[in-house]
């Protein structure tokens, strides 16, 4: 129980962060990526903000915490190859993103605006996330 309760308060302060920084809205993605014509730095700032904070999170309190608080150890990946199902999932998740302006965090906090460009975008990708896993499993 304690796991849930942890999961929703970060999952709804991870939401409040991204409303907050205006990821929620698809047109400041696209202007953050129209680096010829209207470019909003905004995108930047929040990646910069959350780099700023997570980093020495992972570099020197992690570390130091010797296992994690509410489960008995961390559980990092094990891989550090690049192979060829990193770098077509990559290049899916970067078209999508750029294509509609949303990545799967601000999607499913956008939800509550009940948008049905939202919700084609998010069933789309939770179909896209079976279809993946299902191919991953069969390999």
């Amino acid at each position: 129980m304690k796991e849930i309760l942890c999961a929703l308060i970060c999952g709804a302060m991870f939401g409040f962060g991204l409303a907050l920084g205006g990821m929620t809205d698809p047109q400041n993605i696209f202007d953050f990526l129209d680096i010829m014509g209207q470019w909003n730095p905004n995108l930047a700032l929040v990646m910069g903000g959350a780099i700023a904070i997570t980093l020495p999170m992972y570099q020197y309190i992690m570390p130091k915490l010797g296992k994690p608080i509410l489960t008995v150890q961390f559980h990092w990946p094990n891989r550090t190859d690049v192979d060829r199902s990193l770098v077509v999932g990559a290049v899916l998740f970067g078209l999508g993103w750029g294509l509609s302006g949303l990545c799967p965090g601000p999607a499913l906090g956008s939800i509550a605006y009940a948008d049905s460009h939202l919700l084609v975008f998010v069933i789309a990708m939770l179909l896209g996330i079976v279809i993946a896993d299902r191919s991953l499993t069969k390999a």
